[in-house]
């Protein structure tokens, strides 16, 4: 499934990924490949994005939100303040602040 991270200043993940999971409002969610199409308002916390390889990402200044995490290198997280999310046909956006 394909995963867009989007902020009013920039695009800050776009990249395949293996699964999401994300503070929804009423708790944290997991969404995997064929989930259900879902519209959701995000809550303040951390997005955790798992990716079956990483040497295809950039990670520079513009992409500085998106961190790798220590224990499990295939994992990357982003913290968010609130945001809206869309799933469908595989299709994953997230627009944050």
């Amino acid at each position: 499934m394909y995963l867009e991270i989007v902020s009013p200043e920039a695009t800050l993940f776009s990249s395949e990924v293996d699964s999401v999971t994300v503070p929804g409002i009423d708790g944290e969610f997991q969404m995997l490949n064929n989930h259900v199409p879902i519209v959701s308002l995000l809550a303040q916390g951390t997005i955790k994005i798992s990716t079956h390889s990483q040497s295809h990402l950039v990670f520079d200044e513009l992409h500085a939100t998106v961190i790798p995490h220590n224990d499990d290198k295939k994992v990357l997280t982003v913290a968010i303040q609130s945001g809206t999310l869309e799933m469908k046909d595989n299709k994953i956006i997230v627009l944050v602040e």
